[in-house]
C-alpha cells in the first residue's frame, strides 16, 4: 500500500501546472513478427512461437515485415504526419532479459513518422495533441515472477521467460509534452488514448486488447508552479494498461508530485509502476536518457524508403476515421452533441451503428444498449462489448417489440434467454412462450378473475374514478406475469367494467 504523501486535487490544480506526455506501444495485428515469419497468435504454449531469427542464433539474418510497415505508415496517416521518404532502423542497446539478442531493434533519430496531431474532446472543449513521431520497433518477450506476493521481480523465487512475444511489431506513438490543461489534464489524458484506440480500430491495424497488452502506456507527468516559465521533473509510470488507469495515474502523480514539492523535496526523474488495486505509483529506476541506450544504425536492415505513390494511396484509401463518422452518424440519426457524448463515454456507438445497420430504428437500438444492456454490463463488472449478445440480436429483439410479439418487460426475459446461450431471440420466445398474449379466451379469464377480486376497484371506476383501472390492469399483468398485451387488458376491462 502507498505511504506517499497526498495533497487534494484541487489544491493542487490551484497552485501548480500539470504537463503530460504519452508514450503508446501498439501490437500490430500482422500473422508474423517484425524480423521473422514466426506466428503472433496469442496465448500459444510458451516458447512455441520462435525460430533462429527471433532467438538470436549466430547467423540469423532479419528481414522487415512490410505489413508491420504499411500498418505504421497507415497509422502515421491517420494522425496528420509526415512520412519519411528514407529512414531506418537502430540498435537499441539496454539489458533486455525478455529480448535473446539483448538489444532492440527500433527506432531512434530516423522514424518512419512525424509531426502529426489528435484533436480530443472533454466536456465540450476540443484539446489538440501534438504527436512527435510513431516508430516501428519489436515487442520484448513476457517475464513472469514466480514466488513473490507481487508478481514483480523484487521478492521473487525466480523468474520465467516466455519468447513468444519478443519480436511481434510493435508501433510506438510518442506525444509531445501537452501543457495548459490545467485540471483537466488525466481526463484529457484518457481521451486521448481512447480516441487512439478507436483510430487503431477503425484502421483494422491492432485488436488493442489492453489487457491482452495490445495497447499500453508510458504516462509521463510532471508539475511546475503555476506561472513558471519552467516544466518540472517528470516521471514516467510504465505499462498502463486500461484507459481508467490513465487517467488515475496522472490524477495520483499530480497529487504526489504536489506534495513533495510543497515539502521543499525534489522530483526524482524516474520510472514508476501504477498498481490497479490503489490507484497509487511506486518508484521502479531512474530514467536513462537517450545517450544511455548508446543507439546505432542497424546493420543487418537495409533503410527504408516509402515511394510516394504508394504513401499517397494508402492515404487515399484510409477508411472513414472516428471523429468524422461520429459528426456523420450525429447528423443522420438527428442527435445532440450531448447525446452522441454520451454513447460514446458509454462504449457504445459501434455497437449501436451496427445494430441499426442490423435493420433497428437509432432510438431502438440506443435505447437498449444504453438502457437495460448497459445496466447488465455494470452489474457484471464487463464491457459492453463482452455481453454475449450481438448487434444483429439486439437488432431482431427491437423487431419483436416493435411488431407487437413481445413488449418491453418481455423483452428483458427475452435478453436473459439470449445471454444465457439459448439462441436468437425468437427461439427464446418460442422456447419460452413469452409471445405477447392477445385478446384469447385465456386473457379473458385473467381479466374475469381481475374483476372478481376486487369488487371496490370496480365500484370506484364505475363511480368515475377512472384511474383506479390502472389497480386491475396491473393485476392483469401480474396473473399473466406480463405476458398480456397492456392495451388489449385495458380495452377489455372497459369494456367489462364499463361497458354494463
Amino acid at each position: 500500500m502507498s505511504t506517499d504523501r497526498l495533497l487534494e486535487f484541487d489544491d493542487v490544480v490551484s497552485r501548480y501546472e500539470p504537463v503530460f506526455g504519452l508514450e503508446t506501444h501498439v501490437e500490430l495485428g500482422t500473422a508474423s513478427k517484425m524480423f521473422c515469419g514466426c506466428s503472433t497468435t496469442f496465448g500459444a504454449e510458451p516458447n512455441t512461437q520462435t525460430c533462429p531469427v527471433c532467438l538470436a542464433l549466430p547467423g540469423a539474418l532479419p528481414v522487415a515485415n512490410a505489413a508491420a510497415i504499411e500498418a505504421t505508415i497507415r497509422i502515421g496517416l491517420a494522425l496528420g504526419c509526415r512520412i519519411a521518404t528514407w529512414c531506418r532502423f537502430a540498435r537499441k542497446n539496454y539489458f533486455y532479459p525478455d529480448i535473446p539478442k539483448g538489444f532492440q531493434t527500433s527506432q531512434y533519430d530516423e522514424p518512419l513518422c512525424t509531426a502529426g496531431h489528435l484533436d480530443v474532446e472533454v466536456d465540450g472543449e476540443t484539446y489538440r495533441v501534438e504527436i512527435e513521431r510513431v516508430h516501428l520497433e519489436e515487442d520484448t518477450g513476457k517475464n513472469l515472477h514466480v514466488g513473490g506476493a507481487t508478481g514483480r521481480i523484487h521478492g521473487a523465487d525466480h523468474s520465467l521467460v516466455d519468447f513468444n512475444r519478443a519480436g511481434i511489431p510493435l508501433v510506438e506513438i510518442v506525444t509531445r509534452p501537452v501543457p495548459g490543461v490545467g485540471a483537466k489534464a488525466p481526463e484529457v489524458a484518457r481521451a486521448y488514448v481512447a480516441e487512439l484506440r478507436e483510430i487503431l480500430l477503425a484502421l483494422g491495424v491492432s485488436e488493442v486488447r489492453m489487457e491482452r497488452g495490445n495497447l499500453r502506456c508510458d504516462v509521463n507527468t510532471s508539475l511546475a508552479p503555476v506561472g513558471s516559465l519552467e516544466w518540472g521533473t517528470r516521471t514516467e509510470t510504465k505499462n498502463v494498461n486500461s484507459l481508467r488507469s490513465v487517467e488515475r495515474s496522472v490524477r495520483y502523480e499530480m497529487r504526489r508530485q504536489a506534495a513533495l514539492l510543497d515539502d521543499g523535496e525534489r522530483i526524482l526523474q524516474e520510472t514508476r509502476h501504477f498498481h490497479e488495486d490503489t490507484g497509487s505509483t511506486s518508484a521502479g529506476r531512474s530514467k536513462e536518457e537517450a545517450t544511455d541506450y548508446r543507439y546505432f544504425p542497424e546493420p543487418d536492415l537495409v533503410p527504408m524508403a516509402p515511394d510516394v505513390a504508394w504513401v499517397e494511396q494508402l492515404r487515399a484509401d484510409l477508411p472513414e476515421l472516428p471523429a468524422a463518422r461520429r459528426a456523420r452518424l450525429r447528423e443522420e440519426w438527428g442527435l445532440s452533441d450531448t447525446e452522441m457524448a454520451w454513447l460514446v463515454n458509454a462504449g457504445a456507438l459501434g455497437l449501436v451503428s451496427d445494430t441499426v445497420a442490423a435493420g433497428a430504428d437509432p432510438a431502438d437500438a440506443r435505447k437498449w444498449w444504453l438502457g437495460e444492456l448497459s445496466r447488465r454490463a455494470k452489474d457484471a463488472g464487463v464491457e459492453l462489448t463482452d455481453l454475449a449478445v450481438t448487434p444483429a440480436q439486439v437488432a431482431e429483439l427491437t423487431q419483436l417489440v416493435a411488431e407487437g410479439t413481445v413488449n418491453d418487460q418481455l423483452a428483458r426475459q427475452v435478453l436473459d434467454g439470449v445471454l444465457a446461450g439459448e439462441g436468437s431471440p425468437r427461439q427464446v420466445v418460442d422456447s419460452r412462450g413469452l409471445a405477447v398474449m392477445g385478446d384469447s379466451d385465456e386473457l379473458g379469464a385473467a381479466v374475469d378473475a381481475a374483476i372478481a377480486g376486487a369488487p371496490d376497484v370496480v365500484e370506484k371506476v364505475r363511480g368515475g374514478k377512472t384511474a383506479a383501472l390502472g389497480a386491475l390492469v396491473g393485476a392483469v399483468m401480474k396473473e399473466t406475469r406480463g405476458k398480456a398485451d397492456a392495451a388489449t387488458v385495458r380495452r377489455m376491462l372497459e369494456e367489462r367494467v364499463l361497458g354494463g
